[in-house]
């Protein structure tokens, strides 16, 4: 039986897509079945940084209507093997999934797939708790300024109202130098938030130039962003690994 993460955060621009992508990629490396789903109804980007954007796929609306199966509809990705993916449509309302639709697709997921990575929207919305209300675990995406560390704390609540206990936290695009004039740390991030510390994510300029060349970022790069999702992935499947490098790649 597999697991299901969803990836979340409490405003948008933390990195919490190129998260879901880098994460899901990094399990798929590893050898294990892994299905990524954008559930970001209307405003899906999963695509691009899968580097998947040109592909015309059956999505996450065409497999809960049951249209199509899942085995059918998961789409493996030509670069990386054992990854597959599942997009959100591009029209679309959450107001026109059953809940209990989704709940028949995660448990369908959790049967074919090692992990199942889900790229909620930003936010507390319908959209987050549709995402979100079926997952075994989650991981909230945040920056370490002040209005992002307060709306994943924000995060944490709702997901513990929504029955999930295994919540974990990476801290994206850090820059030490600006801890350091702001005379802040990552402790007094993870205390803000009320989350486990699962990584750190440096600053690394190679996420953008990767999302706009059309390339997943664990293959365009090995270094700073890319190898600390590495860690992460290793860490969410129990090896003892450090947080990592805090050093920005620019």
């Amino acid at each position: 039986m597999g697991k299901v993460y969803v990836i979340t955060s409490g405003k948008g621009g933390t990195g919490k897509t190129t998260t879901a992508a880098a994460l899901a990629s990094a399990l798929a490396k590893k050898n294990l079945k892994v299905l990524c789903v954008d559930a970001d109804i209307g405003l899906k980007n999963l695509d691009l940084s899968l580097g998947l954007s040109e592909m015309a796929l059956p999505d996450i609306s065409d497999v809960l209507g049951g249209g199509v199966s899942l085995e059918s509809a998961a789409f493996e990705h030509p670069l990386i093997p054992s990854l597959y993916f599942l997009p959100a449509p591009s029209f679309s309302s959450v107001s026109d999934i059953d809940p209990e639709k989704m709940r028949s697709f995660v448990s369908e997921a959790k049967r074919i797939f090692d992990y199942c990575i889900i790229d909620s929207p930003a936010g507390l919305g319908s959209g987050f708790r549709l995402a979100a209300r079926f997952a075994d675990a989650a991981v909230i995406v945040t920056t370490g300024d002040v209005t992002s560390c307060r709306d994943a704390q924000r995060v944490v609540m709702e997901l513990k109202a929504l029955g999930i206990s295994d919540i974990s936290l990476i801290v994206n695009r850090v820059r030490p130098r600006i801890f350091r004039k702001s005379g802040q740390n990552i402790d007094d991030i993870v205390d803000a938030v009320g989350a486990r510390l699962l990584g750190l994510v440096p600053e690394d300029r190679s996420v953008i130039i990767s999302a706009n060349q059309g390339s997943p970022l664990l293959l365009f790069s090995a270094r700073g962003a890319s190898a600390a999702y590495g860690r992460i992935a290793g860490r969410i499947l129990g090896e003892r690994i450090p947080a990592g490098d805090m050093k920005p790649i620019i």
